[in-house]
């Protein structure tokens, strides 16, 4: 998936922390935890003449009926433990009331329409509405309809571009595998029969004839975590014929390509490929579809670094690229030859990473410079002509619509500042509030800043710590250490309702941005990767002791936590210096660093990773540090709450079973170790609201109980 702004008030008033000692010491004595017995096995693996035993392995087939009684077992355990711990429903009632409030989604007008989703509060899905200029609001799709239990969501909506027809995707049950359905958007009318088995697409209509969408050959049954997901497809599927007569336009066994994405230019001149063996880098193709039967023209062949297509005015292509700019740059290029060799520098490289975006008709460089947004506005020709002035510091998104477009609507979030709609007039760059975040919060009454730590080796890291005025540094103040570090994700500031429960009992939520991540560009990104990725481990096992010398906090009232990527350097961080840490929460995490390229999409990492099939150093690197691996018999462990999806085409719950298995048989003291499946973990995908608020609440009680903390409303 940035900075520090003391928003406030010209006398500050000191509050008193809300812990006190007397509540540092739980009265309620914790149970002796009694696991489910899990089955070992004698299953071994040979890595370069050295053996691997893998006790566990049965847990990576979670369509077993022996797995499914393993975690009804452990569902059982985790439910007992949240159920004792006495403020438990206290959190959730609170979080309800702080999550009951309108949500809106930034405006984007399709044909004679504007179109935008709305959540009332605590509904399930947000609903997507459209209205005409000074016209009613109307439901236009509500996804809460589509299944009972609220687990089929809509996973994307697609206008062609006069806006008369519609294709949304649906995922059910948090699945990766989609279905495709087309609609007429006057009156909502099915067109034509429901694609089927589509995975990690999106749609580009071509006209009002049809559109390209992408996919893979679906696994056979029972095969679904070990059938590898390699050879992407790109399909041209025209209206009113079936699925089985699509024309398959790119990748397959002639070009093999693990991911395929198209997109069409919005003149609809182009069709622009994407096409990529990992989570970094892609070649870029180009067909013009004015020339009937023309070829797909390369454009670039450099498969290490990122490239697109963001526009184009006639025949000519405006590409942005870290090519020889590891930050990024904006670069211009006739199509008729429009090879790397004839590129002209538009907007040049600078030592901030950029993601650029276009509406209006004109260019916008959104930077980031020390994890937070700085906005550039440009004409077309690559003239400069402004700064665009943000409410604070924090994170700017959107500036993206239509050539013809008056306005652009872009969303500014903090960690303090609730994220809140800005409609921007492009020709004179002001801004004003469109929609205004209805959350029970008020700004005055926190402060993020941002400090600058040292890592290991030397190297500086930024870390942003959110708490609320008046903190004193006492090192008794809870706290939440947060990170990710890899695929060249940036952690900028974003807002999150759950964190005020942790901000309003005297917390501090602190967030790292760990080498790894996208920050501070390509070379950032590679020094957290492969052979490096102990920097990545490092740099967050120095934001914990930071946190601690510094008198934030102490290694009692100290908790990490991070998902998928980030699940694993929260394995690796409390595997390699557990006593830091009091509590942990791996969530969805990467745990077996030896067998996580023999699954699905995970061979698809190994740009981050290294596989340890790559060679014998490369193996014993991960042997290191794989969390499953590095577990041992008589350490005391933080009280550790594993998170996991309860459905997953991808091999994340094998990670987190074999993981929480190893866990509590290694484990020594009475901290618990327990599991908890949740609904679509790591998706996004449809969840009962109650459902997500109780897995927050039990995070939340978890940590405090632990803690030794009494929660007080």
């Amino acid at each position: 998936m940035k900075h520090f702004v003391k928003n406030g008030l010209l006398v500050l008033i000191l509050l008193p922390p809300l812990f006190t000692e007397a509540q540092l010491k739980n009265t309620v004595q914790k149970p002796v935890m009694t696991y489910p017995e899990t089955k070992k096995t004698a299953t071994k693996d040979d890595y370069f003449g050295t053996e691997v035993a893998d006790p566990y392995r049965w847990l990576e087939d979670d369509r077993s009926a022996e797995t499914k009684q393993w975690v009804n077992a452990q569902n059982v355990l985790t439910q007992k433990y949240m159920g004792q711990i006495p403020y438990r429903n206290q959190i959730k009632t609170r979080l309800t009331q702080l999550m009951n409030y309108e949500k809106y989604s930034q405006p984007f007008k399709e044909g004679d329409y504007t179109y935008f989703y709305k959540n009332t509060g605590l509904q399930n899905q947000s609903v997507l509405y459209r209205q005409k200029d000074g016209g009613e609001q109307e439901v236009f799709l509500d996804p809460n309809t589509f299944s009972k239990d609220a687990t089929t969501s809509m996973a994307g909506v697609h206008f062609c571009k006069d806006g008369s027809l519609l294709a949304y995707q649906l995922s059910e049950g948090g699945s990766d595998w989609r279905k495709v359905v087309v609609l007429k958007a006057s009156d909502k009318s099915v067109l034509g029969d429901t694609l089927i088995d589509v995975k990690f697409s999106g749609i580009a209509w071509k006209g009002t004839e049809g559109f390209y969408y992408s996919s893979y050959d679906k696994p056979k049954d029972g095969s679904q975590l070990s059938g590898m997901t390699d050879q992407h497809k790109l399909y041209y599927h025209k209206l009113g014929t079936p699925q089985t007569a699509d024309k398959l336009i790119f990748g397959g066994s002639q070009t093999p390509r693990r991911y395929v994405g198209a997109g069409l230019t919005e003149d609809e001149r182009y069709l622009v490929i994407s096409a990529a063996n990992s989570t970094s880098g892609n070649e870029l193709y180009i067909q013009d579809l004015s020339v009937p039967d023309a070829a797909i023209v390369n454009v670039v062949a450099n498969f290490e670094k990122d490239h697109e297509i963001i526009c184009n005015v006639g025949s000519k292509l405006y590409i942005f690229t870290s090519l020889d700019a590891p930050n990024g740059r904006i670069v211009t290029v006739d199509a008729a030859d429009p090879v790397p060799e004839n590129w002209w520098v538009l907007i040049k490289e600078t030592e901030n990473v950029l993601r650029p975006s276009t509406g209006g008709g004109k260019l916008f460089a959104n930077y980031i410079r020390d994890a937070v947004s700085m906005v550039l506005q440009y004409t077309m020709e690559g003239k400069l002509e402004h700064e665009v002035k943000l409410p604070g510091i924090g994170t700017a998104s959107g500036f993206s619509g239509k050539i013809a477009d008056k306005a652009l609507y872009y969303t500014f979030t903090s960690y303090v500042y609730p994220a809140t709609i800005f409609k921007y007039a492009v020709a004179d760059g002001k801004s004003e509030v469109y929609r205004k975040s209805g959350v029970d919060f008020n700004p005055e009454n926190y402060e993020s800043t941002q400090v600058f730590y040292t890592s290991k080796d030397g190297t500086k890291v930024p870390m942003i710590l959110t708490y609320k005025k008046g903190l004193v540094l006492n090192g008794k103040n809870p706290t939440v250490l947060y990170g990710y570090g890899g695929f060249n994700v940036s952690l900028t500031p974003a807002f999150s309702t759950s964190n005020i429960i942790l901000l309003d009992h005297g917390g501090i939520y602190a967030v790292a941005n760990l080498r790894g991540g996208g920050e501070y560009g390509e070379q950032w990104h590679l020094a957290g990767t492969k052979l490096q990725k102990q920097n990545v481990f490092d740099d967050f096992i120095a934001a914990a002791e930071y946190l601690i010398s510094h008198k934030y906090t102490a290694a009692a009232y100290l908790a990490c936590m991070g998902g998928s990527n980030g699940g694993l350097l929260v394995g690796a961080a409390m595997t390699q210096r557990p006593e830091l840490f009091k509590v942990a929460f791996p969530a969805v995490g990467v745990m077996d660093m030896l067998r996580y390229h023999k699954f699905t999409a995970g061979a698809g990492w190994s740009f981050d990773y290294g596989t340890s099939a790559d060679s014998k150093e490369m193996f014993g690197y991960l042997y290191k540090y794989s969390p499953v691996h590095a577990l041992r018999a008589g350490v005391k462990y933080p009280a550790t709450l594993v998170t996991t999806a309860d459905h997953d085409d991808r091999v994340v719950p094998a990670h987190s079973f074999k993981f929480a298995a190893t866990l509590q048989e290694k484990q020594a003291g009475t901290a618990p170790v327990l599991i908890s499946i949740q609904t679509n973990a790591g998706h996004g995908a449809g969840k009962p609201t109650d459902k997500a608020i109780e897995e927050i609440a039990d995070r939340w009680a978890f940590l405090f109980y632990n803690m030794g903390l009494d929660y007080k409303p």
